[in-house]
């Protein structure tokens, strides 16, 4: 009886990829927007990535050390992740003692409480950053105008989004036309110019990081797509009956979290549908909601609303939408 077998479930197939190399995947394709929100916001980005990073570690580590009494894993990146995400959901003003409360958040209670890596049912980052914009909104909505290193981390100058700036104004009868004059124009927007959480605020610098995903096979495109093509056909229409009512698409996908929270967010392996005809639901669900709380809703932004909300959907869409088994009959009609 010395030579057991062990038997275990499919699938057999063992590859190359390991969470540690796929989560510093994702850690090299977040530098672009990093450097970016560094330049425009100065040493705020730093001060919050590193009070951001280094609490989600220290919480991982000390639960897993002193409350699981398990080995300790910080080092498969999945936390180092989280921090960096976490502070890319912040404007690089806020304090550091509610940085640290937010990730405590994202740990502790989004991720560990679970059981930790693989486990959580909602984005941890996502889930820290809603509870500080519910519990601090005044903080969460304080951001600060680029001057890259230009003014100080506690004195800076703040100013709206250009999602708040819109959403304001036609609340206040404005016309989008009027509108647009007071918002950055489209290529500012798109090289990162404006005000917002520090890490979307850079179209191209994300862009940058979904090509390094999708060469290096860490996600595929079903789920980035589909958001950001809903997003794309939804605001148009809207646009094309009222465009003085309703900003046209290429504002809906430059500004605010569209491009971080469908390539870096929505795309998280825990957290999103395992196969693509789920993905593709599932993008376009949020692709949905995202324009439905920015027009109609109370907050200008949606897109972290409308990820954790699909993140509740994701085991019921992979329990009932699957890929035809290997072998099953097919009914015909």
């Amino acid at each position: 009886m010395s030579n057991l077998l062990n038997i275990s479930p499919s699938p057999h197939a063992h590859g190359k990829e390991t969470t540690q190399k796929l989560m510093h995947g994702v850690v090299v394709a977040l530098m672009p927007a990093l450097f970016t929100s560094i330049f425009y916001f100065g040493i705020g980005a730093v001060i919050v990535t590193a009070a951001s990073v280094i609490s989600c570690l220290v919480f991982e580590y000390l639960i897993q050390k002193f409350v699981f009494k398990k080995p300790v894993t910080i080092t498969d990146g999945s936390a180092l992740v989280t921090g960096l995400l976490l502070a890319f959901n912040l404007p690089s003003n806020i304090p550091v003692i509610l940085v640290v409360i937010g990730s405590f958040v994202a740990i502790a209670v989004a991720k560990m409480t679970f059981g930790g890596l693989g486990n959580n049912p909602f984005n941890p980052a996502l889930v820290g950053r809603v509870f500080m914009l519910i519990s601090f909104p005044v903080q969460m909505t304080s951001w600060p105008v680029p001057a890259g290193f230009k003014t100080g981390y506690a004195d800076a100058v703040t100013g709206a989004t250009p999602l708040a700036i819109i959403k304001e104004g036609i609340k206040n009868g404005e016309s989008v036309s009027q509108l647009m004059e007071k918002v950055p124009a489209t290529i500012q927007m798109f090289l990162g110019h404006m005000g917002g959480s520090m890490g979307e605020v850079s179209a191209i610098a994300l862009l940058l990081g979904l090509v390094y995903l999708l060469y290096k096979k860490i996600i595929t495109w079903h789920i980035p797509v589909s958001i950001i093509g809903t997003i794309a056909i939804f605001t148009t229409i809207l646009w094309l009956i009222n465009p003085e009512k309703n900003a046209d698409p290429m504002f809906h996908l430059m500004a605010g979290g569209v491009l971080l929270g469908s390539i870096f967010m929505a795309t998280d392996y825990v957290t999103s549908p395992m196969n693509t005809k789920a993905m593709i639901i599932y993008g376009c669900c949020i692709g949905i909601l995202t324009v439905i709380i920015r027009v109609w809703g109370a907050y200008p932004e949606g897109v972290s609303f409308a990820i954790l909300i699909m993140n509740a959907f994701v085991p019921l869409m992979n329990t009932y939408i699957k890929p035809k088994r290997f072998g099953e009959e097919v009914k015909n009609g």
